[in-house]
């Protein structure tokens, strides 16, 4: 390309930028013509814009009233307005597994998984436990949990091997968090 087409491209650039903050500061200038002004705002609040004798509603990421992602009130949430499952629950769940390494945990979306556990009395076996929090109250149906277990194979493979105790995990994380509840009412 030649040093003309260079400053011609260039030019070109620089009208493009001039027409755009043009177009900008003319419809900034324009507010006042269409009946738009600006609401005054709280401290570390951007203004809102609305029509005179509009009313505007404010809401953030949080929901109308903090929560994450709205939808229940904060009673339903006991106290949880930090995450976006019933804290209850969660404090619960994670009190319950405390023996197992934890491999993910996600307090918004209410999953906790673990890693494999071997006992130490019987190292030829392992378990792993996935916890999913469904729900803001504090409810028997807003709990599910999936138990795995492993046995040692003779080719030291790992097999899986059946298992029925996710019942009885949930009924432990329900009653830990029956337990918070009642010493968090008690304070």
């Amino acid at each position: 390309m030649n040093i003309a087409g260079k400053e011609m491209r260039a030019r070109a650039g620089t009208m493009v930028r001039a027409v755009a903050c043009l177009v900008l500061f003319g419809v900034a200038g324009c507010e006042d013509a269409v009946g738009i002004y600006p609401e005054k705002a709280g401290k570390n609040e951007p203004p809102v814009f609305r029509a005179p004798g509009e009313e505007v509603k404010r809401e953030s990421i949080f929901g109308g009233e903090g929560l994450v992602f709205g939808g229940a009130s904060k009673k339903d949430a006991e106290g949880g307005a930090g995450i976006g499952v019933n804290s209850l629950l969660w404090r619960a769940a994670l009190d319950t597994i405390a023996f197992m390494p934890l491999a993910s945990g996600d307090p918004f979306g209410g999953v906790i998984i673990t890693d494999w556990y071997s006992p130490p009395e019987s190292p030829g076996e392992r378990f792993k436990v996935n916890i999913y929090i469904l729900s803001r109250a504090l409810r028997a149906d807003g709990l599910r949990v999936s138990a795995f277990r492993q046995v040692r194979g003779g080719s030291g493979d790992w097999m899986d091997a059946p298992i029925d105790i996710a019942g009885e995990l949930e009924d432990a994380i329900l009653t830990r968090a029956r337990q918070l509840r009642m010493t968090q009412t008690e304070k």
